[in-house]
């Protein structure tokens, strides 16, 4: 692996991992903190949130993301919990738009607080979101979520679209018997919306997982139900793109939206992963679907220096999994994929 001599130059770098994946892409996660009680995400009744000293600081968050750059990492995406619930998160995306080589700083939340914050999130140098939206119908909003603010979350990513965001994208998470009557009605928005919708296989994590076998549903059952609105052309990737393959409908105009598949399950991607992630607990996790993790806020406070920092960043992608095993672990009665938390873990 090569890294640079001075951190944070932005310079050729790059990092790899002992299968030659090219890890450039960090996700950040600010906070288990969120407005919004998901069912699939945080546990009902009693929720014990991580006290402040637990999350890292907006200072430590700044070292490792600066390090990290130096060391080849393109992409930043702040995560969380609800990254905009934290205090002064304005300041510190602004922060980051100032590291040399930081190419793009991504945000995804629950669209709740972006009527209000859109413009300012714009100018402090954000310029793509992801929205969480798993139903459009108000009711099962606040069933699923908890919470009747399912105006405030579209009208959220109306002004975003006003704004002049782009791509603004909507995250859904597939669930049989839940959302699946919706699908279409997804789809349909990108052909009046310059939008990406996204759909996401429902992923066993956490212990405190509602996912189950009847819940699941497939990337490709997914596009056998698109089937009434037409063809669905796949588009080739780009530089930076994620995990999702992306299409549009044949009918769709070039200005208009996109719709992307997410098959973590049925379709693993692992040979193209490119993630690392820094959960809200100061921990460095390789693959979302490991319980393996570095503490790396045990690192930065006992006052390690920045060899010593860089050196925990590379040793976690050395040890990156060459893929998860998640369907050997169902196939044998189990019932998540991990046993963090995915308010913690980071969306």
């Amino acid at each position: 692996m090569r890294h640079s001599e001075t951190p944070g130059s932005g310079d050729n770098t790059f990092l790899t991992d002992q299968f030659s994946r090219t890890i450039s892409y960090l996700r950040l996660s600010l906070t288990d903190q969120c407005n919004l009680r998901c069912r699939y995400c945080t546990p009902r009744g009693e929720f014990d949130k991580l006290a402040s000293d637990e999350l890292l600081s907006y200072e430590e968050l700044f070292r490792v993301v600066h390090l990290a750059v130096g060391m080849g990492i393109r992409k930043l995406r702040l995560t969380g919990g609800e990254p905009l619930v934290r205090r002064h998160v304005l300041n510190f995306i602004q922060r980051l738009g100032k590291i040399s080589g930081l190419d793009d700083i991504r945000l995804t939340t629950n669209g709740v607080m972006l009527e209000q914050m859109g413009a300012e999130l714009l100018a402090a140098g954000i310029r793509t979101i992801n929205v969480s939206l798993d139903t459009m119908r108000p009711e099962l909003f606040a069933e699923i979520t908890g919470k009747d603010f399912f105006h405030q979350v579209w009208n959220g990513i109306q002004h975003a679209l006003a704004l002049g965001f782009s791509p603004v994208k909507i995250n859904v998470v597939a669930m049989r018997g839940v959302n699946d009557a919706e699908f279409i009605d997804f789809a349909r928005l990108t052909l009046d919306y310059p939008i990406q919708v996204r759909f996401i296989e429902f992923m066993p994590i956490g212990e405190h997982s509602t996912w189950g076998k009847d819940r699941f549903i497939s990337a490709e059952e997914i596009m056998e139900l698109l089937s009434p609105l037409g063809e669905l052309v796949e588009l080739p990737r780009r530089h930076l793109d994620g995990p999702a393959r992306i299409y549009k409908l044949a009918d769709a105009s070039p200005d208009m939206g996109r719709i992307g598949f997410i098959s973590p399950i049925s379709h693993h991607f692992c040979d193209q992963c490119n993630r690392l992630r820094l959960t809200s607990e100061g921990r460095l996790r390789a693959c979302l679907l490991s319980d393996v993790e570095t503490d790396l806020k045990a690192v930065l406070r006992k006052g390690a220096s920045d060899d010593e920092v860089c050196q925990t960043i590379r040793d976690t992608i050395a040890a990156k999994p060459k893929g998860h095993v998640l369907q050997d672990r169902l196939s044998e009665g189990a019932t998540s994929g991990c046993h963090g938390r995915m308010s913690r873990i980071g969306g």
